[in-house]
């Protein structure tokens, strides 16, 4: 296959913009930095990674617990449209018969791997080991204690995804789940109200991750450092964050920013069925949810995922005060790594997969590309 070479581009290249140019190969990236006189002019656009989303439930109509294989296409389309070259889907709190089918179709989509689509990598497994009291937008009809033998039934039926296991530690047996899973996948804490010395055993257990910072979790207090507490000061730990300016505000974001700095943060959009939609009713977990322009809330006013996708998260958070340089690393690199793939895609470097965007300098998508090729419209 030819070479495809690109010049006049302001090339995101070792978690920096840098005036160059690159080349593809193959689906991969082969140089990248030095100028190509005779390739393709970029007019001085963007270039940066394409993103990837590790904890996004659905669009367009479609959730990922759903269990249809057309729907779980819907989404992969409707991400790589949007930038989201690579993404995890999030599973919600459901028993496990809803869930295992969920789980199998991802597999199939990631054995397949169709044309047009964002390239799925992994589960993140949201429930159903989370306690009541920090449910969130959880079902809590199925709520359940940490069971092993159902996350092994369960990661059998992944395949070869790599799973983000999600779990509230304080509940009984949880540290003993964490120190089992661990040994084979990431686990989360999330819609936990640990205290933080049980945090900070969790992780001593080998968890290494917290979903939606700040969400479904006590607040950080000074006598009372809780969760996130426990996270910030372990370097180990990474963390997501919804920087929608909903689910967070744009000084906690910041300050998230400052206290776990740009290597440590997932940016994710937690989005919903709704997300792409126009307000009206839609379902997450079997319970509806309800959007009115860009909140989704439970009937009873609890606030659920977001309707944004990931690209429009990033553009927030840059908006909020996030260096760009930043929130790019922080939606390509990061998750990429929490997921075990950056050794693939999540970068722009030579061997790499060539999954990359070109946007205008004020952070528009203009072209989405897969394994180097454009993405039809």
């Amino acid at each position: 296959m030819a070479v495809k070479k690109y010049r006049n581009a302001l090339l995101y290249h070792e978690f920096s913009f840098r005036k160059g140019g690159f080349s593809v190969e193959d689906g991969r990236f082969l140089q990248v930095g030095l100028e190509e006189p005779d390739g393709e002019d970029l007019h001085g656009a963007l270039v940066i990674p394409g993103l990837i989303d590790i904890h996004t439930h659905g669009n367009s109509g479609c959730d990922f617990c759903d269990g249809d294989y057309e729907g779980l296409l819907t989404l992969a389309k409707f991400y790589a449209k949007n930038g989201i070259t690579s993404f995890a889907p999030a599973s919600n709190t459901l028993p496990e018969g809803v869930l295992s089918p969920a789980f199998q179709n991802a597999a199939r989509l990631h054995a397949e791997k169709p044309a047009g689509c964002s390239v799925i990598r992994g589960i993140q497994m949201e429930g159903p080991f989370f306690a009541e009291s920090k449910k969130g937008a959880q079902n809590p009809a199925h709520l359940r204690n940490p069971d092993f033998e159902m996350f092994l039934r369960l990661k059998e039926a992944a395949g070869d995804l790599q799973i983000i296991a999600d779990v509230a530690p304080e509940l009984p047996g949880g540290i003993e789940y964490v120190e089992k899973v661990s040994k084979l996948c990431r686990v989360s804490l999330a819609h936990t109200a640990a205290d933080y010395d049980t945090a900070r055993a969790a992780f001593a257990a080998g968890a290494s991750h917290v979903t939606h910072l700040y969400n479904c979790m006590p607040p950080m207090l000074h006598r009372a450092p809780g969760v996130i507490g426990a996270a910030c000061e372990n370097p180990k730990v990474t963390v997501e964050l919804i920087a929608d300016g909903l689910h967070t505000h744009p000084a906690a974001a910041r300050l998230a920013y400052n206290a776990f700095g740009k290597e440590r943060i997932c940016l994710v959009s937690d989005s919903l069925s709704c997300c792409g939609c126009k307000s009206g009713v839609y379902f997450l977990g079997g319970q509806e949810v309800v959007l009115d322009g860009t909140l989704a809330r439970l009937k009873d006013g609890t606030i659920a995922g977001s309707a944004n996708h990931l690209f429009g998260i990033m553009q927030i958070a840059v908006s909020m005060g996030i260096p760009m340089d930043a929130a790019v690393r922080m939606a390509s690199y990061n998750p990429a790594k929490v997921l075990g793939v950056e050794n693939e895609v999540g970068s722009i470097a030579p061997g790499l997969l060539a999954d990359f965007l070109v946007c205008t300098p004020d952070l528009q998508l203009q072209k989405v590309y897969m394994a180097g090729e454009p993405l039809e419209a």
